[in-house]
């Protein structure tokens, strides 16, 4: 069951996704795409640390700038053995949510390593794909993060006008195949696919 959350800069849609999560279980895994490059990014990333820890729910965070399909693979045959094991014993057992935060920075981190390889755009665009397939076949709880980048000015260079146009691709194809989308915009979550336009409705 996955569910994608987007929305603007400072639009609380990490508050909100972190709030969902806590009520799907009682503690979650937190994968984090963000590398920080600088000092700023750091205090960043502590001040979010702080906030989940306040939040009094419990967050096993994994940091996974690039990887983060594989990442997945192998926290759902982690969980579906702790499953077997659970049923075996006659104990219950539920799947710790999973919080990916966000998909703009894993893809960031990804298309500015494929800017250094020979065949970069190809590579990225597996990239992608092999990330859509993790998401699609992902079994238990998932919520991802995104942000809307399309919204704003066009960027003045190349590489930004390609970030901006992957991110938007991207997201449209987690859209998709994700269960529940989420627009959050000053704080205020609503849900899209439920109140989506249908072709047969003409």
């Amino acid at each position: 069951m996955a569910i994608l959350i987007t929305g603007g800069a400072r639009s609380g849609k990490s508050r909100f996704a972190e709030q969902y999560a806590a009520r799907l279980g009682t503690y979650g895994i937190y994968i984090a795409t963000c590398q920080p490059y600088d000092e700023e990014m750091k205090e960043r990333i502590r001040m979010h640390v702080r906030d989940r820890e306040a939040s009094g729910f419990r967050w096993e965070t994994k940091e996974e700038p690039l990887e983060a399909a594989s990442l997945l693979y192998k926290l759902a045959l982690g969980f579906t053995e702790e499953s077997r094991e659970a049923l075996a014993a006659g104990k219950p057992w539920t799947a710790p949510p999973v919080l990916l935060d966000c998909i703009t920075l894993w893809l960031t981190n990804r298309l500015l390593q494929s800017e250094a390889e020979q065949d970069g755009a190809a590579r990225l665009a597996e990239q992608m794909e092999a990330f859509i397939e993790a998401v699609r076949s992902y079994p238990y709880p998932l919520l991802l993060v995104t942000n809307e980048v399309g919204d704003g000015i066009v960027p003045e260079y190349s590489l930004g006008r390609r970030f901006r146009d992957e991110a938007g691709r991207l997201n449209q194809r987690l859209a998709e195949i994700c269960e529940r989308v989420f627009l959050v915009t000053a704080g205020i979550p609503v849900e899209l696919k439920s109140i989506a336009f249908r072709w047969d409705e003409l």
